[in-house]
Formats: structure tokens, sequence, C-alpha cells
């Protein structure tokens, strides 16, 4: 683990072309990310993630996945989980609270069993962004509720019940999205409230989270930083450490999104000059991939420090 670089990188297809295997090799990114175009069986899946391990001779080397269930399902080649939105489950804690418990739990078991199967470790959940009405659709089902506290108590569920399964979760879109009136892979949304009412709705449900990993927001929340978003932001990366109190990993969203301006090799660097620890790249796009391999530094002690205990929970 020692020599890795502060990143996460996504990759083409279903197996590992040379390039990319050479890749792995010389850049030794911290973790990679699988998506739709990366699965097709779980016998494939299997096949593919044993191979990323076999380059880097750890059985717990992190590989990630963005599967929340509803639209977001990059195991539809698989499944579906087309009416298993966040939404359906925040509904259902409101109309009968033990019934939720019972088909949360299930769900994220069946969940964690596929992960498992197809050799990923992480998945990139909850959503606790709020639901907002006249906001951006980029969020809308992917949230439980509009109303914070039900959003922070499902989150618990959600991150408890992964951990006791063997899975790593990414809290996202931290500080919060939900307020965002465009959708960050194509625009930069910029919100223009203030910071205290910011902390007493759209921040809270992302305070005493229990993640090991969490995903920042290409957002620009022009009362707090008017000039950067806050995956480029020293000023709300250090609202996110001291307010929200989130005290572990800091991953940035696909630094391939839209949203951030500027040039690849710049955005990279301002991550970390802001204080992310990993940044993300996921299309897969090779000269890409190599800007930010190039341009992300080798792990520090603290991000050892927290893969190893994420490491204890894998089972």
């Amino acid at each position: 683990m020692i020599n890795r670089r502060s990143f996460i990188v996504g990759i083409k297809s279903t197996k590992l072309s040379l390039k990319e295997r050479t890749f792995l090799k010389k850049y030794k990114p911290w973790g990679v990310i699988l998506f739709s175009r990366n699965i097709k069986t779980i016998k494939q899946t299997q096949k593919l993630t044993n191979t990323i391990r076999k380059i880097f001779n750890d059985k717990n080397y992190p590989i990630l996945i963005d599967q929340e269930g509803g639209r977001v399902n990059r195991l539809k080649n698989i499944i579906s989980f087309d009416n298993l939105t966040s939404k359906f489950f925040g509904e259902k804690y409101i109309r009968n609270y033990k019934e939720f418990k019972f088909f949360f739990k299930l769900f994220i078991d069946k969940t964690s069993h596929l992960l498992k199967c197809i050799g990923t470790n992480i998945n990139t959940v909850p959503v606790l962004d709020l639901m907002v009405k006249g906001s951006s659709n980029v969020i809308g089902d992917r949230a439980f509720s509009k109303n914070p506290k039900i959003v922070s108590k499902i989150g618990d569920y959600c991150i408890q019940y992964y951990h006791e399964n063997g899975i790593g979760t990414v809290i996202k879109h931290i500080p919060g999205h939900g307020l965002a009136k465009v959708d960050s892979h194509h625009f930069t949304p910029i919100v223009k409230k203030s910071q205290n009412f910011l902390l007493k709705k759209d921040f809270i449900s992302f305070k005493k989270k229990k993640s090991f990993f969490a995903m920042t927001a290409h957002i620009i929340f022009s009362k707090i930083d008017a000039d950067n978003t806050v995956t480029h932001s020293k000023k709300i990366i250090r609202l996110i450490r001291n307010k929200i109190n989130f005290k572990n990993i800091l991953i940035s969203d696909d630094l391939s999104m839209k949203s951030l301006k500027g040039s690849l090799k710049k955005n990279t660097i301002k991550t970390f000059n802001a204080g992310c620890n990993l940044a993300l790249h996921c299309n897969g796009n090779f000269k890409e991939m190599e800007i930010v391999g190039k341009n992300s530094p080798i792990i520090d002690k603290f991000i050892y420090k927290k893969t190893s205990q994420f490491y204890k929970i894998l089972s």
C-alpha cells in the first residue's frame, strides 16, 4: 500500500487492456472504480477484479462501484433495481418504520452479496443530499427525503448495514448537492444560501457519520467561497472537517465532470491543494488517466492509517 498514489481510476471495458495493466503497475492508484461498461456477468467481473488485485498482491485492494439502486444501477446487466430508489425507502420509513427496517436491511444484504460476488468492496452510497423541490433532477429520487433528520437516520442505517456485510461506504455529495439547480456533470451549480442556513439544513445530514469515505460536491456555495467548487475550496473543506466533523478520507467527485473549469492537470493539483485526500477519475480515457496519475501524490500517513482501518471491516 505504501507506494500507491492518491487517486482512483476507471477502466474502459470488461477486461484490462495491456495498456491498463501497465498503467496500474506504473502509477499504482489507491483504487479502481467499476461501471456498467465493466460488468456483463458475475463470473466475468469476478475475473476482472481478481486480475486487478493480483497486480497489487492485495486481497483487500479497494475496488469501488456506484450501486445505489433505482436509476443508478451499475449491475443492470445482472439484475434490475429500478423500483428500489432512495425515495422509495424514505417514504417507507415514514409510513411503516418496522417494514422499512426489514426491507432496507434485506436490500443492502442482497446488494452486498452481489458486490462481494463480483469482487467490489466499496459502494459509493448513501446519497445524503436533500430532496429539494425545483432543483435539478440529477439528485431527485436518489435522495431519501427533504427532511435532513430522516436522511441522516437512513444514512446511518445504510453505513451500518454495509459495514456489517464487509463493504465500505462513501457518503455523498458532501456537504450537500440538493439545492443545485443544474447537473454538475454538465454545468457548475451555484448555491447562494448563507452558511448559517446551510449548516441548519443541507449540511446536517452529513454530520456524525461513521463512513470511512466521503465524496465532495462539484458545487459553488457562493456565500462561503465564490470562486471554487467544494472540491477545490480550502474554506469549505475546512468546514467539512471542523463544522460537519468528517475526519476520514475525502474523495473528489469525478474530475472529468464539466462542472470543473480549466485543464485536468490544474484541476487535479487544485483537488489536493484544497484538502481532498483522493482524486477520482472515472471515464477510462487513457490520456486523461495519465494526467491524473502523474499529478497525484504518493499516499500519506493519514490515507495509509484510514485505509488500514477500513481493511479491518472486510471479511
